[in-house]
């Protein structure tokens, strides 16, 4: 059994570096195991005789040791940004949202010459667009404070998940609804849900970060194994792209001369991809790898159907139109069996036997 020693929260990021210590387990009274702490260590955090500690069992069987102080004073991480005039707007937002996504929780956005109306504007509706729970908390002619007021209880990760799938399962099924009538109207509400769907992307990737490097924050946001974070960052990936195809979907509707016709058989295209887009989500929670494999080798003869669709010409009118709309069909089942094989890799746990041996549940 190792034990870990966590430093300030700070050093968990950029520069940080691992120091290993060596302590022998020594055996006390009758029933008591004590290891020494680190001197070093000690001192920087202040600790005292009688000061309590927190010890976190990880899944790999170390621990995790640290002051209950360290985790109160570096709660709240703090970040100052300098705006750079001579880049646009767009990469200075840019810069912010990678402070958001490291998980910054105060982010200050400040610059000498002050904002121009122009950026001031952009960053503050772009960040209430695009980035959820980062407020603006203080402003000025110089400084733009954002704070980040969300509780991560509130919106744990298997929520934010099951939104996107909501948001982009509805965005793939009115796309088709807009083709089949050549609803322009419905197809520009399909393209502006869209954000919606980076806005919780977004916010998944924050809180999958965090969740890395916090043991306890992975248990508050539902991820039971931090070593999972991966893969859900991978699912998440996969759904915000299924949701740009359903976009491009709608745009093609937009360019489309007329409605197409109930009969033609990129809608029994469509139906078999938003199926199986739906058996991939249902799959995360399984354990049944064969169950799960059909999935994939499902998603994989919908897109050869697809191939066979493309080679026929599925439509006269409006061909180019509905031939990316069928690529974009193919690509939603492809990325729906991508899902399904991160299912299996998640579903396979790895359990490290008390001999140090990993062996497969």
């Amino acid at each position: 059994m190792c034990i870990k020693i966590f430093t300030k929260r700070k050093n968990l990021f950029r520069g940080a570096f691992i120091t290993k210590d060596v302590r022998k387990v020594q055996f006390t009274g009758n029933s008591t195991y004590t290891v020494s702490l680190p001197m070093k260590w000690v001192r920087e955090v202040g600790l005292e005789a009688g000061d309590t500690l927190n010890l976190i069992t990880m899944p790999n069987r170390s621990i995790l040791v640290s002051s209950s102080d360290i985790s109160k004073e570096y709660a709240s991480l703090k970040a100052t940004v300098d705006f750079i005039h001579s880049e646009s707007a767009e990469n200075n937002l840019r810069i912010l949202i990678s402070h958001y996504l490291t998980g910054y929780d105060v982010i200050r956005l400040t610059t000498k010459k002050g904002f121009s109306l122009y950026d001031r504007k952009f960053i503050k509706d772009s960040v209430r667009q695009i980035l959820i729970g980062l407020e603006l908390v203080e402003e000025s002619r110089n400084e733009l404070v954002f704070q980040c007021l969300l509780n991560y209880n509130d919106l744990p990760l298997s929520r934010v998940i099951k939104n996107m799938y909501g948001l982009v399962l509805s965005m793939l099924e009115d796309s088709m609804a807009a083709l089949r009538g050549h609803n322009v109207e419905l197809a520009e509400d399909v393209i502006l849900r869209d954000d919606d769907v980076d806005r919780f992307y977004l916010l998944a990737v924050r809180q999958l970060k965090a969740a890395i490097e916090d043991i306890e924050l992975s248990e508050r946001i539902g991820v039971e194994n931090p070593q999972e974070c991966m893969e859900y960052r991978l699912i998440t990936k996969i759904i915000e792209r299924i949701g740009d195809h359903a976009v491009k979907i709608a745009v093609n509707v937009q360019k489309a001369d007329s409605a197409v016709n109930s009969d033609n058989p990129i809608f029994k295209m469509a139906e078999l991809s938003i199926n199986v887009f739906k058996q991939a989500i249902d799959s995360i929670a399984q354990e049944d790898l064969q169950a799960i494999n059909k999935i994939v080798v499902e998603a994989k003869d919908i897109s050869q159907f697809g191939i066979s669709l493309e080679s026929r010409k599925v439509g006269d009118k409006n061909s180019i139109e509905l031939s990316m709309v069928l690529e974009s069909l193919r690509r939603v089942a492809e990325y729906s069996g991508d899902i399904a094989e991160v299912a299996i890799n998640m579903s396979v746990k790895l359990r490290t036997s008390v001999f140090g041996i990993v062996s497969k549940e």
